[in-house]
């Protein structure tokens, strides 16, 4: 009777990989205290302090903050001056939000497939699209879940074919490849700090670069695309309180928490990950913009925290390793040539989508989707993404037989524990 009523009480606490996963108690104070100072919301001096620490842990002389990550892409691009139609290789098995900038500037991707190994562009499908698209100049490298892509490689290719590299380092803050920190192999990178990234202030990012006459224009872009509107940034600050004090403990009563969220942002007391619009190609109000102070103040939180939670996702990571060995998952290879950020666990299995649902609606366990099409979110409107079906055949399996586990701050061993003895039913 004691360990029915103890696994029923573990039932009823929800597991999430989402929902803003980083937030602790001092990033919901803090917000609270910046809400109630409206004058520290727009401008200040934590922006310039971010940029400098940010640049300064990756040892590059320019970091440019803006409200996104997406945004940070767009300025990079912008700051090119590419001519509009200009190709843009991108690896399929993505976010929109890495290819919206790209359609916002009026280029056009062309997609390349991934491997299945690490889920990260493939090198051989690479040359064939440059074969067959000569004329595309800009290259941009994906860190899927944190795990760094082949540099080596990327970079000869890239040599040879005379490519603008640019990094997408959204999941792969504190990642290295050979000891070098990824974001730092090309021309330009940029980092997102939004709600389920390695740190987060609900949106954020940053681009970073070595390159003196893309920082000047880069910071040229930041003073032109301005602040975000005021009640923007309270919608953020809002994020972290409502979570922590209504969103989270009423997912106790599965739907009633997601149902609650869902008419916050109905309402426009929140923002949404990713907007309508996006899924249709199409630009928000809010973006391209600069990083408003208040944000600023949150993620510098975050960033003290950095190795502590790179410990923490790394002990997670290692006990699911362990403990998933000798299932029937398709687990993530393990290399000694790169530091990974550790963002997700990712395994593979056939059944990927029914397990994600039996956890949710049976063990109170929101598992991570990321990815369950070439280009998320699920319901991103692929035509409008110029992608063509069938074409990255290798991103379109993984689509259907890909799944995350948590390994942010907010889960503890016996969380884990609870995921793999959920996973081991599944044969």
């Amino acid at each position: 009777m004691k360990n029915k009523f103890k696994l029923a009480l573990q039932r009823s606490r929800p597991i999430s990989i989402s929902l803003s996963p980083n937030v602790e108690k001092d990033d919901v104070l803090l917000a609270l205290n910046l809400l109630i100072r409206p004058w520290k919301w727009k401008k200040g001096k934590e922006i310039k302090i971010l940029e400098n620490e940010f640049a300064n842990y990756l040892g590059v002389k320019y970091a440019v903050s803006f409200n996104s990550g997406r945004s940070a892409l767009f300025a990079i691009l912008k700051a090119l001056e590419l001519p509009e139609k200009s190709n843009i290789f991108f690896q399929a098995f993505t976010c929109n939000a890495s290819i919206n900038p790209a359609l916002w500037l009026k280029l056009n991707p062309i997609y390349v497939d991934c491997n299945q190994e690490n889920f990260n562009i493939d090198i051989d499908d690479l040359k064939k699209n440059i074969q067959n698209n000569p004329e595309a100049k800009i290259l941009i490298i994906q860190h899927t879940f944190g795990t760094p892509a082949n540099m080596k490689e990327i970079l000869k290719v890239a040599e040879e074919n005379n490519l603008i590299l640019i990094e997408d380092c959204a999941h792969a803050l504190g990642a290295q490849y050979y000891g070098k920190m990824l974001g730092t192999f090309g021309k330009a990178g940029f980092f997102s700090f939004s709600r389920d990234k390695v740190i987060s202030c609900v949106y954020g990012g940053m681009a970073v670069t070595n390159d003196p006459s893309l920082a000047k224009k880069l910071l040229q872009l930041q003073g032109k695309f301005r602040q975000p509107g005021t009640f923007w940034i309270l919608q953020q600050l809002l994020h972290p309180i409502l979570l922590y004090f209504i969103i989270l403990p009423i997912y106790i009563f599965f739907n009633l928490g997601k149902l609650f969220l869902i008419f916050t942002q109905i309402l426009h007391i929140l923002s949404k990950a990713v907007s309508y619009e996006e899924k249709q190609g199409k630009m928000p109000n809010y973006f391209p913009k600069a990083l408003p102070n208040a944000l600023a103040i949150s993620a510098l939180n975050q960033f003290s925290k950095l190795d502590k939670f790179y410990i923490h996702r790394k002990k997670l990571f290692d006990y699911y390793l362990e403990n998933l060995k000798n299932t029937d998952f398709v687990l993530p290879e393990v290399s000694r040539e790169y530091k990974p950020s550790y963002l997700r666990f990712t395994i593979r299995h056939p059944d990927a989508h029914k397990i994600i649902y039996n956890a949710w609606h049976g063990e109170n366990i929101l598992l991570g989707d990321w990815y369950t099409t070439v280009i998320a979110p699920f319901d991103t409107n692929l035509d409008k993404m110029h992608y063509k079906e069938g074409s990255c055949l290798n991103a379109e399996i993984l689509a259907e037989t890909t799944l995350n586990l948590p390994t942010h701050i907010n889960i503890k061993i016996e969380d884990a524990e609870r995921i793999v003895n959920f996973l081991k039913q599944w044969k």
